[in-house]
């Protein structure tokens, strides 16, 4: 029985991991939609999404069938309670990236993305799908260092979307108000994925020290922070 059931726990972290995965191929592929006004990847994205939420709610209803059936304390509690949370996340995410690609639909056979923008607009797809990679990784390894590294990392995010808004507000943006619009929603859409692939390596940091990360930081700075 208590094999039985630690089996079913390693199966809801390679749910976790299997989730993680999708989403970042999904905000990759949805940023080359993007930049290629690309209708069949974008709908490719789109119609992908319904096995990530079905993956989230399979997860869902076996980790409230673990709390009903073993009534987990401690450690294993707290991996339960966290995959439902870091399962929330994943989905969001998917959510996130199955938006750039319905902008793209919009839009198509246009960009929504002026070409001037297009560097910065790549680089911010290609961070997000790192940001994930790494959270699937901690997720694999528990790795708490690895974890707190992520939120250092979400910085480059962060100023990536800082320059988007300094070219919209700049003088001579010629585009109009209807791309400026596209570009500012874009630019939160990956700021949000960067935040949940971040808030997924936090929950690992609880789940394996029972502390939450912005406490640990506090009592150790990461280095360079």
């Amino acid at each position: 029985m208590r094999d039985a059931y630690h089996e079913e726990l390693d199966s809801i972290g390679e749910g976790l991991v299997e989730m993680a995965r999708l989403v970042g191929s999904a905000i990759g592929r949805a940023t080359t939609s993007m930049l290629d006004a690309d209708l069949k990847l974008a709908e490719t994205v789109i119609a992908a999404d319904q096995k990530v939420d079905d993956l989230q709610h399979d997860l869902e209803a076996r980790a409230i069938a673990l709390l009903a059936r073993q009534q987990p304390v401690a450690t294993d509690l707290r991996i339960v309670v966290t995959s439902l949370r870091m399962s929330a996340d994943l989905e969001r995410s998917g959510d996130l990236a199955q938006h750039v690609a319905k902008l793209t639909r919009l839009r198509f056979p246009q960009s929504a993305v002026p070409h001037d923008l297009h560097a910065t607009i790549l680089e911010m797809g290609q961070l997000a799908q790192r940001l994930m990679a790494k959270a699937a990784e901690v997720i694999i390894t528990k790795d708490v260092d690895l974890a707190l590294q992520l939120e250092q990392d979400d910085d480059e995010m962060d100023l990536l979307h800082r320059t988007l808004f300094q070219h919209l507000m700049d003088d001579r943006w010629q585009h109009g108000i209807e791309t400026a619009v596209d570009v500012t929603l874009l630019g939160r859409y990956y700021e949000r994925f960067a935040d949940h692939a971040v808030s997924v390596a936090k929950r690992v940091v609880y789940l394996v020290t029972g502390e939450h990360a912005d406490e640990i930081q506090q009592a150790s700075p990461v280095e360079g922070a």
